[in-house]
């Protein structure tokens, strides 16, 4: 029943197209794209935290790595067909540039890397307008898969899900070992985190 519906679902998103956004879906999907913001939100937290971002940025490549690889073991456990792949649903799928994409589908790696890096980089950054900008970056990437016809929107949402888990989970331990290592004097971070320490 949930299947059914999630393929439903999948139909009629995927067959809202236009040539103008198989371009910009297309484009959204790329993950070199996605390089620069990467870029820039590093140079960010180099800027911010200083003597931390080495250790930020183990976590970061922690996370990164957590969140790949665990959408990637779920996804040859759960053994789903992408629906670009599904026998019952061939002649029914918009695809961008014949593109498919491996055969198994769930969960989204996209959805789950693009939502990892959104929420621990907004509770690194702490800002309200960048928290906004990239869960809506998140959003439109995951958004994209279903477009592409590459995955159902169960994949999109499982994904979103793994990667928020993971994303929380590995700030937890970050500020579990930062909290130990301000404690033991070992580094101190920026000027305003400082002040609201003593303060």
């Amino acid at each position: 029943m949930i299947e059914r519906l999630d393929q439903q679902l999948f139909i009629f998103i995927n067959s809202h197209n236009s040539h103008f956004w198989d371009g910009i879906m297309n484009f959204m999907s790329m993950k070199l794209v996605w390089a620069p913001l990467y870029i820039a939100i590093l140079w960010y937290l180099a800027v911010y935290y200083k003597k931390k971002f080495p250790v930020i940025l183990l976590f970061i490549v922690i996370s990164v790595v957590l969140s790949d690889q665990l959408s990637v073991l779920i996804k040859n456990s759960v053994d789903r067909l992408r629906p670009c792949h599904e026998p019952s649903l061939q002649g029914l799928i918009h695809l961008v540039n014949g593109y498919c994409g491996g055969e198994y589908g769930f969960v989204s790696s996209h959805a789950s890397n693009s939502f990892n890096v959104a929420v621990l980089s907004s509770l690194l950054v702490k800002k309200r307008w960048f928290s906004v900008f990239i869960i809506i970056w998140a959003g439109i990437v995951s958004y994209s898969r279903i477009y592409l016809g590459v995955h159902y929107p169960g994949d999109v949402i499982a994904g979103a899900l793994l990667g928020i888990f993971t994303g929380l989970t590995v700030y937890r331990f970050y500020n579990l070992t930062d909290k130990r290592f301000i404690a033991a004097g070992k580094f101190s971070g920026s000027q305003q985190e400082k002040t609201e320490i003593k303060a």
